[in-house]
C-alpha cells in the first residue's frame, strides 16, 4: 500500500494529490477492481482472447 509523508508547509490537497498519483502508479485499484470477483482460468483467457482480438482490429483499421 503506497503511504506519503505530510511534508512541511504542504496543504492537505497537495498531500491527497500525491498520495492518488502513488495509488495509480502502483496499479493497487486496478489489481482490487480484477480480484472483486473470483474469474475461472477458462474465462479469463476467453476475456484475453477477445481483448487481442478487439487490439489487431484497432491496429488494422488505423493503417
Amino acid at each position: 500500500m503506497p503511504t506519503v509523508v505530510l511534508r512541511p508547509n504542504e496543504s492537505q490537497e497537495q498531500l491527497l494529490k500525491r498520495f492518488r498519483k502513488k495509488v495509480v502508479k502502483s496499479g493497487v485499484l486496478s489489481v482490487v477492481r480484477r480480484k472483486r470477483w473470483y474469474v475461472s482460468k477458462s474465462e479469463l483467457r476467453r476475456m484475453e482472447k477477445k481483448k487481442a482480438i478487439r487490439r489487431m482490429r484497432r491496429r488494422q483499421r488505423r493503417n
